[in-house]
């Protein structure tokens, strides 16, 4: 955890002195350009997979692409200055509060050149970042920042600034990151190149826009610059001495009275709008105690960290998706994909205080599980035959086949519990959270 003492220099002063220290490589793209980095970025990209972009090449078709001399028409486009990224496929996908966010899916041949650019300016730019930044840096991660919160509540900060900046990877404005960008780079085709990305355009059902500001999200480069956007505000709240964890454009500032909170909000959101030229959300901007706040989908109640409402609704709405009966997939795929689901959720969501909520949840989804089995068996002789074949007495397993009670109803009878018990459904594979709730906090 960061020092909560540790003064730093404003964001005014960063900009003023970055440009006082010496400049790096002024080759970095050719530094970008060699084989072992590109190799690297390769590696990486195909490791996040991903949709194809606006020219229809997939990951998987990206090696036979290259090996046809084309990859290497691309780099020495990129050494002569000729290349020119191709815009982004707009996608929209649900945020967890209902609304959409919009992605910017850049092609495969454009993730690999950005993750490459990525890879050399992350070791110039990240060693300066703040201490209370987390999102989408080395060895740093969104559990650090609900931990860092957790830790300043647990100093007498019970209320908590929320601001929130409106549509942020939107409205980055191009020139003032540009500004940014140059006092630490002075390769003058690597900034070419970055600033063609930011002004490569959208595609959005097959209409092409401009793009004047922004940095979509969707590309390996954009949370890099998100976070050299966003340095100078860490080190203004620095300055002036305020408590905050901040991941990408999501941040909270904890302070000791509402009173002192509403100053923040109205100072810090004028910081933003006069310096940064982003737009903050008035409407969702507040003060709230830190029991009514939510940070990164976790709430703070007597100095523990719980799960938020919303983010249970979200998990449950998941669950029930993967348990449909229209998935038309067999049980093995679908308990393989709703475990892996479940995994993944609680290695981050772990961190909470919720052991006996992981019990009662695990108990939820099974019974979502019976139901799922009940459902594909249909007909009231295939439930017969399948119930007598995991063990259930004939009389029992006929009672249960010809029932008229629902599917929800029907996964709570005795029956088919002990067809589908604990110990045959682990046999198949589901995960429980509350296993792996024990083994984060009680590892062996």
């Amino acid at each position: 955890m960061t020092d909560l003492n540790t003064r730093t220099p404003s964001g005014d002063d960063v900009i003023q002195r970055m440009d006082m220290k010496p400049a790096f490589s002024e080759d970095l793209l050719g530094q970008a350009l060699q084989p072992e980095n590109l190799q690297a970025a390769w590696k990486r990209v195909r490791a996040n997979k991903g949709a194809a972009g606006i020219d229809g090449m997939t990951v998987d078709e990206f090696p036979s692409w290259a090996r046809c001399g084309r990859w290497k028409e691309v780099v020495e486009e990129l050494e002569t200055g000729l290349y020119y990224p191709f815009p982004v496929r707009r996608v929209e996908i649900d945020k967890p509060d209902g609304g959409k966010r919009q992605l910017g899916i850049p092609t495969v041949t454009d993730r690999v050149i950005q993750q490459a650019i990525a890879q050399i300016l992350t070791p110039i730019f990240d060693p300066d970042f703040s201490n209370n930044s987390f999102g989408f840096r080395p060895n740093r991660n969104g559990q650090q920042a609900v931990k860092q919160v957790q830790g300043i509540i647990k100093t007498g900060r019970r209320f908590s600034v929320d601001v929130d900046l409106s549509k942020f990877f939107d409205r980055v404005n191009h020139d003032l990151l540009m500004t940014y960008l140059g006092y630490k780079v002075k390769d003058k085709r690597l900034l070419k190149l970055i600033k063609r990305y930011l002004r490569a355009g959208v595609i959005d059902n097959q209409l092409y826009s401009e793009s004047h500001e922004g940095v979509p999200q969707g590309g390996p480069l954009s949370p890099l610059l998100a976070n050299i956007m966003l340095d100078p505000l860490d080190k203004e709240l620095e300055k002036r001495g305020h408590k905050f964890a901040r991941y990408a454009d999501d941040f909270t500032i904890l302070v000791k009275s509402k009173r002192a909170g509403e100053r923040v909000l109205h100072s810090i959101s004028k910081y933003l709008q006069c310096r940064l030229k982003l737009i903050v959300n008035t409407i969702k901007s507040r003060v709230v105690k830190t029991n009514d706040s939510k940070f990164l989908g976790f709430t703070f109640r007597a100095g523990n960290i719980h799960w938020h409402p919303n983010t249970l609704n979200k998990f449950k709405q998941q669950v029930r998706k993967l348990t449909n009966r229209n998935w038309g997939v067999s049980m093995r795929y679908q308990l393989f994909k709703l475990s892996q689901y479940l995994r993944g959720w609680i290695n981050y969501f772990g961190i909470a205080k919720g052991y006996q909520l992981c019990v009662d949840l695990d108990q939820w989804i099974r019974r979502r599980v019976r139901m799922a089995y009940w459902r594909q068996w249909r007909k009231p002789r295939t439930k017969v035959r399948n119930l007598m074949r995991r063990g259930v007495h004939v009389q029992s397993a006929v009672a249960c086949g010809i029932t008229s009670k629902g599917p929800w109803r029907s996964a709570k009878t005795p029956g088919i519990n002990q067809a589908l018990s604990l110990k045959y459904l682990k046999s198949e594979g589901l995960y429980s959270l509350r296993d792996g709730w024990i083994k984060l906090h009680y590892p062996k």
